[in-house]
């Protein structure tokens, strides 16, 4: 029966299906998001949100940092089989931004229409607060903004910067300066962060790639590359 359910779905025309997300009350459209097959069982089976985060390149359930997860009221296919609905019932809020919808900016004036419901760093943690911060920063003014400035140079300048500063935390490590060990660490991320933007990296896949050499000694890990 589920499978008979998941081949509703016109997976030859993409491996994943685009989702939109309503709240099941108000009709609000929350968000718009992807699911592969597996996240599509998961989701029928638990009637609880999973999506396939490009960016991560992994199957991530709704809410599983913050708690603001999606209990799934009813799904609708579209008319060509390639286009999901699903109406639901948002706990907290749907956008990282700690804002109820995902959209909230006027496209032709760039005007933010609604406020920040939940201050949600804490959830999220600092490192992907920021890669998402930076992510925002794309579409911001380079006269007012040093990340967009960054970005609208191009690949050549930041790349330079994550060169800058590597270099400026050896001389601190050399110096044996802790503060300005910290201070350098702290700018040469920031500047990681920017390169991986720009590629639409998620620092999740940073962390799965430490997780899984965690078990694995430094030696075997270096062999396993030569394969």
């Amino acid at each position: 029966m589920m499978q008979e359910i998941v081949n509703r779905v016109d997976w030859d025309k993409q491996e994943l299906l685009p989702v939109i997300v309503q709240e099941s009350g108000s009709n609000e459209v929350l968000m718009m998001a992807y699911m592969d097959k597996e996240a599509l069982e998961l989701s029928l089976t638990t009637k609880i949100a999973h999506y396939f985060s490009r960016s991560k390149q992994r199957i991530w359930k709704k809410g599983e940092s913050s708690g603001h997860t999606q209990e799934i009221k009813s799904f609708f296919i579209d008319c060509d089989n390639d286009t999901l609905l699903i109406k639901v019932k948002q706990n907290g809020v749907a956008c990282h931004t700690g804002r109820k919808s995902c959209f909230f900016t006027e496209l032709e004036s760039g005007d933010i229409t609604t406020e920040v419901e939940v201050d949600t760093q804490e959830a999220y943690g600092v490192i992907d607060t920021l890669y998402h911060t930076i992510q925002e920063r794309k579409n911001a003014d380079p006269k007012t903004s040093w990340t967009a400035k960054l970005l609208s140079k191009g690949e050549n300048t930041i790349l330079k910067k994550v060169v800058e500063e590597a270099g400026e935390y050896c001389f601190a490590h050399k110096d044996n300066d802790e503060n300005e060990m910290v201070y350098e660490a702290a700018d040469l991320t920031y500047h990681m962060l920017v390169a991986l933007a720009s590629k639409n990296i998620s620092p999740d896949r940073i962390k799965q790639e430490l997780t899984r050499r965690f078990d694995m000694s430094g030696i075997a890990e270096k062999n396993s590359r030569k394969d």
